[in-house]
């Protein structure tokens, strides 16, 4: 248990929030949407069965909504350490806008969009508050994902 009562400073909450990673593009390939559909048990047509697909609205295949856990994302760097050890995933929350489909090629930034401390039973925390964007080859937002990462 960390004795620290505090740790974040104004100014480095101020550096920090904002930073963004650089982008990474991801081609979105048909087998690895089927076979991502079959990893999670999907049996939905749009994702595992071209035929199908073909009738609907999309024309096509179209990737499950959490196919976009599997894109290569670079995580914004803090502009300094953090003194804990310990991290814990505090969950996210989606938004999607488009469907994502074979061929497109999806771009993801990582932005700091909030940091602030607490003390909780195991001592102090940071927890900071990231949003992902995705974005096809047409600069269209795909997808956002708002994450929280606690450092203790």
């Amino acid at each position: 248990m960390s004795a620290t009562t505090s740790f974040l400073t104004e100014d480095m909450c101020q550096q920090a929030i904002g930073v963004e990673s650089a982008p990474s593009t991801t081609e979105v390939e048909r087998g690895a949407i089927i076979k991502f559909a079959e990893a999670i048990e999907d049996t939905n047509p749009l994702w595992n069965n071209e035929w199908e697909a073909r009738h609907t609205r999309h024309g096509g295949l179209v990737a499950p909504p959490t196919f976009l856990r599997s894109m290569k994302t670079l995580r914004a760097e803090l502009p300094f350490e953090m003194p804990f050890d310990r991290v814990l995933d505090g969950g996210s929350e989606w938004e999607y806008f488009e469907a994502v489909l074979p061929g497109d090629h999806i771009t993801t930034i990582d932005r700091v969009e909030d940091m602030r401390e607490r003390t909780g039973r195991m001592g102090l925390m940071v927890i900071t508050t990231a949003k992902i964007t995705y974005r096809n080859q047409f600069d269209a937002v795909v997808a956002t994902q708002t994450s929280t990462v606690i450092h203790y």
